[in-house]
């Protein structure tokens, strides 16, 4: 008997087609779990385990990748939450705004923020600079995608998962279209009709 997930139609019917799939999405996801290991392993040595760096996901797209991102770890981490919003019930970006900040303080600490998507640059910018004014001892940036065509503001990823050239509306893994899709086991470009003429 297959254990394969069996997604309803109401899920599928808008999907133009994959752009990543489930398998690509955790064979990139143990890479960057390894390279991230490594690095804060030479950052911080002998210190690691009295300053545990944090992982800071961003809600709510960022969920998914976050849980297997730091599974695939095989150092100490942390976990906390921010929620930066531009963005109401359509596709269109409007104003950043801060729905929830982080629970515990920041200073000295090392942290990791882990985003879904970079278009703009524009939330990653302003959050690595909040945190660092808060005083964190450091600021990586994590996203699973980044697409570059798209950037406003510059912003240096540490990490990326995968960059993504096409300028399609990209759901699943995480990745919502008003609320929708998140739990979509891969990343897929969404139909035009689904969103177009709001």
């Amino acid at each position: 008997m297959s254990s394969k997930k069996v997604l309803d139609e109401s899920l599928t019917r808008d999907i133009e087609c994959i752009m990543i799939s489930a398998a690509q999405l955790q064979a990139r996801t143990q890479e960057l779990g390894r390279e991230i290991s490594r690095d804060y392993r030479r950052l911080l040595g002998s210190a690691l385990e009295e300053n545990t760096p944090i992982a800071i996901g961003l809600l709510r797209g960022a969920i998914t990748f976050m849980a297997d991102l730091t599974r695939a770890l095989s150092i100490p981490i942390e976990y906390d939450f921010m929620q930066p919003s531009s963005y109401g019930q359509s596709h269109e970006a409007g104003p950043l705004r801060l729905l929830h900040d982080l629970t515990q303080p920041v200073v000295g600490r090392h942290l990791l923020v882990i985003e879904d998507i970079v278009d703009t640059g524009q939330t990653l910018s302003y959050l690595k600079e909040k945190l660092l004014q808060r005083g964190a001892a450091s600021v990586k940036l994590c996203a699973l995608l980044d697409k570059p065509a798209r950037r406003q503001q510059a912003v240096t990823l540490d990490y990326t998962g995968f960059c993504i050239e096409q300028d399609a509306f990209l759901v699943g893994y995480g990745l919502d279209y008003a609320e929708r899709y998140r739990n979509l086991p891969y990343v897929a470009a969404l139909k035009p009709q689904a969103y177009q003429g709001e």
